[in-house]
């Protein structure tokens, strides 16, 4: 195997034997093929366009789930895999089969089909995955393009849950998945990166309207860290429709929801915020579930990434179910919904009612809730804030959290900063500082939780608002610096999406890119400015001196 697609992969160059998330070689292999198939289905859904077959939109669809599926942390179970893999083999295969004898032989190779037994699947891949391109530069620039587009599968799969989709998005994606098989000259292969971000954009903005047009805008918002007297029911993951509909289905259950992660900023939703079982958030990053999971006592919902392999003193295997893009081979998956009708949660429900009540592991709250909509409703306050000199910079310090010690330097920024700065997160990167006692500036708290990593749009929205408010030319005038933690592949499309926004000094750790070529850096260096970064003590001179 070979995959460098995670912040933490082994050695800071690629896993090779075990994936550091716990993924096993045959598992990389598939989903090594998945990608291979997503591209095949790419170039022939861009061919048949050339003749008048337009299967953008199912294409889009099909590719979107299968790409979400390999995206770190999100599945790990080999037969699902396989499922995938012979879903994605029919579908080319009805594609090949309608463009018929106008596809071009040199295209042939896309539209492959695989024997349908394990061993030939194993086969292929190794000679299919990243190691494929020999050009180690060839190779970076298109692995930054491939792990955009499992960012952008990610969000667009949300949007498209809750009935958002549009046929442009499905048809960029299509054009980056396909120019990766292309031989591109340099320049061109570093626009379709720059193309990839602009769609990433396109994408959480499609998916910030299906949030908040069925949710409710966020609201600031104190949650619960602490826990109540009923058996619960733990949801991590992203996807707010899984989490809507469970507590639905709970009503009146005599049973508790409580939110993990990512899944923190379902709080701060008015639709959601209005079921009394909702009882507030558990724990902390995704990490840590392994101790989260096990001191819950209650059942465990994964929706999506990050799940992570149980340890072998850990007991909650039997309490853990999953649905969507994730799998793991010793949980219960609920099945997708049929006809758009709400997924059957009776067995996790059913399994929590049979639970103990979860332990106290803290008390107290946190506040979010500072999407761009009520930002921009305190916008006079803060613009007074910044005129008067209250506000000296904002930090975006968005993105993720991960297992590496190193990640310490994030909570020791937040605690060092100026008391004349806010920090602007979204992402599960807020759990480093955000129940620290940072206080606030005027009324206003120095840390503005926007929500989840998908939030970062909403992010970019302040910044352009604030750009037009003090009648700047671009957001890089602004009082604005990013030091941005990262660790998967929906991290990369929100990076790609900041440099096709123009964005410039980003400071980006704990460690950079494995796939980001020396290279490639040079390029996004010289263009973009983005660094890596120092020490804590050094990056917050530079920052609040504008560098």
């Amino acid at each position: 195997m070979f995959c460098f697609q995670c912040q933490e992969t082994a050695r800071g160059t690629g896993c090779t034997v075990r994936g550091v998330c716990g993924k096993e070689e045959q598992t990389a292999n598939l989903q090594d093929l998945i990608i291979f198939h997503c591209k095949g289905i790419a170039v022939l859904t861009k061919a048949g366009k050339s003749y008048g077959i337009d299967k953008v939109e199912d294409a889009g669809r099909i590719i979107t789930h299968a790409l979400f599926t390999t995206i770190t942390n999100a599945n790990f179970n080999d037969t699902a895999l396989i499922d995938c893999i012979k879903q994605l083999q029919m579908f080319k295969s009805e594609l090949k089969s309608e463009i018929g004898a106008k596809l071009p032989t040199d295209l042939h190779d896309a539209a492959t089909y695989i024997n349908d037994n394990v061993s030939s699947f194993q086969d292929k891949a190794k000679t299919v995955g990243i190691l494929a391109t020999e050009n180690e530069d060839v190779r970076s620039l298109r692995e930054t393009v491939v792990f955009g587009c499992k960012g952008i599968s990610a969000y667009a799969h949300h949007a498209a849950m809750l009935g958002f989709e549009k046929k442009e998005v499905y048809d960029q994606l299509i054009e980056s998945m396909a120019s990766v098989t292309e031989e591109l000259a340099v320049d061109e292969m570093v626009a379709m990166v720059l193309k990839t971000g602009e769609n990433a954009v396109a994408t959480m903005a499609i998916l910030d309207e299906a949030n908040t047009t069925t949710y409710g805008h966020p609201e600031i918002s104190e949650v619960n860290i602490g826990v109540g007297t009923n058996p619960g029911i733990l949801v991590s993951g992203h996807d707010l429709r899984d989490l809507h509909e469970l507590l639905i289905q709970t009503e009146g259950q005599g049973v508790d929801i409580y939110t993990h992660s990512e899944m923190l900023p379902a709080n701060y939703y008015p639709k959601l915020k209005q079921f009394s079982h909702l009882k507030g958030n558990y724990g902390s990053s995704w990490w840590h579930q392994n101790k989260d999971f096990e001191t819950f006592n209650g059942a465990i919902l994964m929706t999506t990434n990050c799940v992570i392999p149980i340890k072998q003193n850990n007991s909650y295997a039997d309490r853990l179910f999953t649905t969507g893009a994730v799998g793991y081979p010793e949980a219960v998956h609920i099945p997708d919904r049929q006809d758009n009708a709400a997924k059957d949660f009776s067995a996790l429900i059913a399994k929590a009612k049979q639970c103990q009540t979860p332990e106290e592991i803290e008390t107290g709250t946190i506040v979010g809730g500072f999407g761009h909509n009520q930002v921009l409703a305190l916008a006079d306050k803060v613009i007074e804030a910044v005129k008067s000199g209250a506000i000296k910079r904002f930090i975006v310090m968005a993105g993720c959290d991960g297992r590496m010690k190193s990640r310490s330097y994030f909570t020791e920024v937040a605690e060092n900063l100026p008391k004349d700065t806010v920090i602007l997160t979204a992402g599960c990167a807020k759990y480093r500082y955000n129940k620290l006692d940072l206080g606030d500036i005027g009324g206003i708290p120095r840390v503005l939780d926007a929500g989840q990593c998908n939030d970062c749009y909403s992010l970019a929205v302040i910044a352009m608002k604030l750009r037009d408010a003090f009648g700047l030319e671009h957001i890089n005038e602004l009082p604005l610096s990013f030091d941005i933690g990262w660790y998967e592949q929906k991290a990369a499309a929100v990076l790609l999406a900041l440099l096709s926004l123009g964005v410039k000094g980003i400071r980006l750790g704990p460690t950079l890119p494995a796939f980001i070529s020396p290279t490639v850096l040079k390029v996004l260096v010289d263009n973009f400015d983005i660094k890596g970064i120092t020490t804590p003590e050094e990056d917050i001179a530079a920052m609040m001196a504008g560098n």
